[in-house]
């Protein structure tokens, strides 16, 4: 894009927020796009010397570094190690990496390479699921961190599991007590019974992934915390085989030690040529997705927010960057969060009830922030029965109460966000064209 034409995309938008009340900052956004600008001159990977952090140009814009030690004490629990074998590269991905622009985080994303060098796959198969049974063992519960799930495995045919109905090709998903008994029972659609083995389920591993409630001390408050694996076997030839089925993509993640950019760039460079459009591709199915099929707005506009920078279209970029910093989006954080709170508060668990009732409170003043009228009374109500509940000072139906406010925290998301990418005709325009196209 030539200069006027960029001066005027970034008029219109600037004009745009003004018009929908988005306090878009005129310097700082013009501050932005030419960083962003300057950096596309540069090479794809940047290494900061200072914190031994690396990753995409675009993505290490949006780091801010003064959340990496926050993050690198989650990796402590979170991170796998190297084995004789095996090769790890740990990142940070998702809002995680996005640090700077996300006012108000819930989740700690994280994402791993796991390159496994073996004989043969099916060898590389059973390390993999030894590796990832060894952590998920090794954090079950600790005075900061509770495992609470693990996806190791595909479903080769529909199942039914604790009455929900599961589709052939889905993830299998592992509690924690099926983890160490290293087997789960289900039905089947003739109504007989199934047992799945843990090494059975890892010669198709699938969509990996280990999730963890964590303590975050630094903000006082519980997290979902999670790691997504993309699990890598390196033949005798010397060929790089995905054990899922698919090369991951780096557009989206902050790598935490500059020692693993030799396994980086090993796994890159079997990347096609292609990797950015075929990036942007899957992005804008999911857009697609998100804003047709299964409605998210939030997740909607993270996705074009990738897609704009990644593009070129820096403006829109810029637009969007700003609406993860208004109030409202704090309830993208409550609906995150109050999930994680009826995670945490369970039997067992290794998380004071002061921390929990905490975050409630938290949540309340956030509702308050973000909310006015009816829509207030009513979500701060709720909250504070769900804070008697997990005080001890009353019981009421937690899970139903949890929905509850998860559905209308959501509902307000959905709108904010559908209200403000719409109305900017750019942005707008986009999202009818993958309406029309992406089905």
């Amino acid at each position: 894009m030539t200069q006027p034409k960029m001066d005027d995309a970034v008029a219109r938008v600037i004009e745009s927020a003004a018009r929908l009340g988005v306090e878009l900052d005129a310097g700082e956004a013009e501050r932005w796009i030419e960083a962003m600008a300057q950096e596309q001159q540069g090479g794809d990977i940047v290494v900061d010397v200072d914190t031994g952090v690396f990753g995409h140009r675009a993505s290490m814009l949006d780091l801010d570094p003064a959340d990496l030690a926050r993050f690198r004490q989650i990796a402590k629990i979170v991170g796998f190690e190297d084995r004789d074998n095996v090769r790890t590269a740990l990142a940070l991905s998702g809002s995680s990496a996005q640090s700077r622009i996300n006012a108000y985080p819930a989740d700690a994303d994280f994402f791993e390479r796991i390159h496994i060098t073996a004989p043969t796959r099916a060898e590389a198969c059973r390390i993999l699921g030894e590796i990832i049974h060894d952590k998920a063992i090794s954090t079950l519960s600790g005075p900061t961190h509770r495992l609470w799930e693990v996806k190791l495995g595909t479903w080769d045919v529909d199942v039914l599991k604790a009455g929900q109905q599961i589709k052939a090709g889905t993830p299998i998903s592992w509690t924690p007590g099926e983890v160490v008994a290293t087997e789960m029972v289900v039905g089947t659609a003739d109504g007989s019974v199934r047992t799945v083995m843990w090494a059975d389920a890892a010669q198709s591993p699938g969509w990996c992934k280990v999730d963890w409630v964590v303590a975050d001390p630094s903000r006082g408050q519980l997290a979902n915390a999670s790691n997504v694996l993309d699990p890598t076997w390196e033949d005798p030839e010397g060929r790089i085989v995905p054990l899922d089925g698919f090369l991951d993509p780096y557009f989206q993640e902050v790598y935490l030690d500059k020692d693993s950019k030799p396994l980086f760039d090993r796994i890159v460079r079997e990347m096609s040529t292609d990797a950015v459009d075929e990036y942007v591709h899957q992005l804008q199915h999911e857009v697609w997705k998100y804003s047709v099929k299964d409605q998210n707005w939030g997740k909607v506009a993270r996705r074009l927010y990738n897609i704009f920078r990644l593009t070129g279209r820096y403006p829109e970029a810029a637009y969007i960057r700003e609406l993860f910093d208004e109030p409202t989006t704090a309830l993208y954080q409550l609906a995150a969060l109050i999930r994680t709170i009826n995670d945490a508060a369970t039997e067992g668990t290794p998380f004071d009830s002061e921390v929990m009732v905490a975050q409630v409170d938290q949540l309340i003043m956030s509702a308050i922030k973000a909310l006015t009228g009816p829509d207030e009374a009513e979500m701060v109500s709720k909250l504070l029965v769900l804070r008697d509940e997990i005080s001890g000072r009353k019981r009421s139906d937690r899970a139903s109460e949890v929905e509850s406010l998860h559905a209308e925290a959501m509902e307000a998301v959905n709108r904010y966000f559908h209200d403000r990418l719409v109305a900017v005709q750019g942005i707008g325009a986009y999202l009818d064209e993958i309406a029309q196209h992406c089905e």
